[in-house]
C-alpha cells in the first residue's frame, strides 16, 4: 500500500517510474500535436519494445476461457517491475529484484479447519486438480492503479470441493509462506506476517475466484506470488494473496493483515467501490499501468453482472 499524506497520487507513483520518467522526458522535447498522438498505448511501445526479461517455465495445455475480458493486456515488464509484495520491500521495484532467490520447490499447501477431507498438497498434485484456464482479468489496486492480466490457473472451488466443507464452514482462510531469513526487509513493512486473508464461503466458490499458478503462458514469477496466489478480480488486489501454504475453512470471519494494520481504511470485504474513497485518495479514477491518463473505476472493478448477487442487501459504503 502507498503510505502518503496526499489525497492525489503523483503520476510517478502509479506508473512505472522508469516509464513515467522516459515519457516525461519524451513529451518534453516533443511538439503538443505529435505528444498528442502518442500519449497513451502508442508511448508505451514506444517505452518498453517488447521488453521481456525472465526465466520461467511454459505451462501446456491451458485452456482459454470465456470469462476473460477483451481488454488490451498490460506488458508483462510492468506487471513484473510495479509489484506489492511486503515480504520483498515496500517500494514497487523492490519484489523483482529481492525476491528473485526465493525458493518455490519443494512446495506444499495445507487444507485444513471444517471440512471432511483435511488435504496436504504438492504443488503438483495441486495443479492436477482441474483443468488450467487462462482467464485474463481486470486487476485494481487500492492505490488507484490498474492492470490487465492473462492469469492461468483453476477456479477455487474446484479445490473447494475436493476437501467437502461441512456446515459450520463459513469462510476461508489464507495464509502466506513467511520466513524471516529469506525476507530479511520484512521486518521493516510495518505490518504484521505472516500475510493472512479471508473470503466468505459464497465468495470463495464463485467461478470468477481463482487459485492462480502462472501468467501470460508461463509459471508465475517469485515477485508475483509464486508459486500459487488467489486472484479475486472483483476485489481489490491485497485480497489476491501470494504464495499460499495454508488454507482453513473456519466459523467466523477470519483476521486480514490489512485489516489488522488500518481498520479505518481496509475493511474485510475490500470489494472495488469507486464510491467508497480511500482516506487518503479517490478511488473514483484509477491509472492502469502503462497509459498516462486516468479511466473512472468501475464498480465491482466492472464484474458486477457476475457477483452484484453475492451482496444484495449490504450497505456497499459500510461494508466495504
Amino acid at each position: 500500500m502507498l503510505i502518503g499524506k496526499s489525497l492525489d497520487i503523483r503520476s510517478s507513483e502509479i506508473t512505472p517510474k522508469s516509464s513515467y520518467m522516459k515519457r516525461r522526458k519524451f513529451i518534453a522535447g516533443a511538439s503538443a500535436a505529435t505528444a498528442g498522438l502518442i500519449v497513451g498505448r502508442g508511448l508505451l511501445e514506444l517505452v518498453h519494445p517488447g521488453e521481456r526479461v525472465h526465466a520461467q517455465t511454459k505451462l501446456s495445455g491451458v485452456i482459454k476461457s470465456s470469462l476473460s475480458t477483451d481488454e488490451s493486456q498490460t506488458p508483462y515488464k510492468d506487471v513484473t517491475h510495479y509489484n506489492n509484495f511486503y515480504e520483498f520491500g515496500t517500494a514497487k521495484e523492490e519484489p523483482a529484484e529481492k525476491a528473485k532467490n526465493f525458493k518455490t520447490s519443494p512446495w506444499t499447501v495445507s487444507v485444513g479447519g471444517a471440512v471432511k477431507k483435511p488435504l496436504k498438497y504438492d504443488l503438483d498434485a495441486l495443479m492436477k486438480l482441474a483443468p488450467l484456464e487462462e482467464r485474463i482479468y481486470r486487476h485494481r489496486c487500492v492505490e488507484a492503479w490498474s492492470i490487465v492480466v492473462p492469469w492461468i490457473g483453476f477456479p477455487l472451488n474446484a479445490l473447494i470441493k475436493q476437501v467437502e466443507p461441512t456446515s459450520n464452514a463459513k469462510f476461508v482462510a489464507f495464509q502466506s509462506f513467511y520466513d524471516p531469513h529469506e525476507m530479511p526487509t520484512a521486518r521493516y513493512a510495518g505490518i504484521a506476517f505472516p500475510y493472512v486473508e479471508g473470503l466468505r464461503l459464497d465468495e470463495a466458490i464463485h467461478p470468477l475466484a481463482i487459485l492462480c499458478f502462472g501468467m501470460y503462458g508461463e509459471t508465475l514469477p517469485n515477485q508475483d506470488g509464486a508459486p500459487v496466489r488467489l486472484v479475486v478480480p472483483w476485489k481489490y488486489g491485497f485480497k489476491s494473496i501470494k504464495s499460499i501454504v495454508k488454507i482453513s475453512f473456519v466459523e467466523k470471519q477470519p483476521p486480514t493483515t490489512w485489516n489488522l494494520a488500518a481498520p479505518n481504511e481496509y475493511w474485510f470485504y475490500s470489494n472495488v467501490n469507486p464510491a467508497v474513497d480511500h482516506p487518503r485518495w479517490s478511488q473514483a479514477k484509477e491509472r492502469r499501468l502503462g497509459e498516462f491518463f486516468r479511466r473512472p473505476t468501475l464498480l465491482f472493478n466492472g464484474y458486477g453482472g457476475q457477483v452484484a448477487q453475492l451482496y444484495a442487501g449490504m450497505d456497499l459504503r459500510k461494508d466495504f
